[in-house]
């Protein structure tokens, strides 16, 4: 297994619930969270508390620049429907990502001595796989 420079990741993702996912440009960092229920059931006499695991979580976060050539991201926040993505932590090596469907949210942020950054959110609306 290689160490990886981030330099090469990518976040693809469908402009519409049915379309082909495309990479999303000038995003500079993404990152993703895997998180599992923990459900207590501590009982009578039991010398800690104690959990079981429920269901698994996946959802991520993103940051760039803005492309004033795409209503990509924008449409995918504003219309409520859940699209394909593909997360590769290298595109050099496309044979290892996540992909499934998510939910996307977006955020613009302008200042007078800034470059026009985003950012938003996604959780998924199906479930989330690791190829390779």
């Amino acid at each position: 297994m290689a160490k990886l420079a981030g330099r090469n990741g990518a976040l693809y993702m469908a402009l519409t619930s049915g379309g082909t996912a495309e990479p999303v440009a000038y995003l500079s960092k993404w990152s993703v969270n895997f998180q599992t229920d923990k459900i207590d059931v501590t009982s009578f006499q039991d010398t800690t508390k104690t959990y079981v695991a429920g269901l698994p979580d996946f959802d991520g976060a993103y940051t760039g620049w803005y492309d004033n050539a795409t209503v990509q991201m924008y449409t995918a926040a504003t219309d409520g429907v859940a699209r394909k993505f593909y997360l590769y932590p290298s595109s050099a090596a496309t044979t290892q990502y996540w992909f499934g469907t998510a939910f996307f949210d977006y955020s613009i942020d302008v200042g007078v001595e800034d470059a026009i950054s985003v950012s938003g959110s996604f959780k998924a609306a199906t479930a989330s796989t690791k190829v390779g």
